[in-house]
């Protein structure tokens, strides 16, 4: 066996409950502090109805709980606000042009701009002042954001 690979071994070590117990054992560290010992216990004292909860550990388990859904619907939130179709068209980060183009023809939010792409692209392009370069870059950043683009101009969205 190799040498000095063990720990140090102690067989006076102090065990000391919060209660105030104490009583003598082996082990490899010189004290021992525990919270609960047979002499506190309500298993071993028979009060079964007095509750251990140290810390509030069955509140904090709650709040784990309760701090997890929060998160999941703030994120299904953001999800669904990131992917509304009330959103302001500007948000697209087009050129001016292209802005004051689709603002003239009254596609003001994404969901017109998409109703009128699932019409077809020739009927975006029909918009006076809205080019194919603009089309391109408003898909592009349609992907990017999450919104399904319609597939070409003679299918309907789905």
């Amino acid at each position: 066996m190799r040498k000095d690979i063990h720990p140090n071994y102690y067989p006076d070590a102090q065990v000391v409950c919060a209660c105030g117990n104490t009583w003598t054992t082996g082990s490899t560290r010189k004290t021992i502090r525990t919270e609960v010992c047979s002499k506190c216990h309500p298993f071993f004292t028979g009060q079964q109805q007095r509750l251990i909860d140290i810390e509030g550990q069955v509140d904090r388990f709650y709040k784990k709980i309760q701090a997890r859904e929060d998160f999941v619907n703030q994120k299904v939130a953001r999800a669904q606000e990131r992917t509304s179709p009330d959103r302001p068209i500007s948000d697209l980060e087009l050129g001016t042009r292209a802005l004051a183009a689709l603002d003239k023809a009254d596609l003001k939010t994404f969901g017109a701009f998409l109703a009128k792409l699932a019409e077809g692209e020739e009927a975006v392009l029909a918009v006076e002042g809205f080019g194919r370069k603009s089309l391109i870059d408003a898909k592009k950043k349609l992907r990017a954001l999450g919104y399904e683009i319609p597939e070409t101009a003679g299918e309907s969205a789905e």
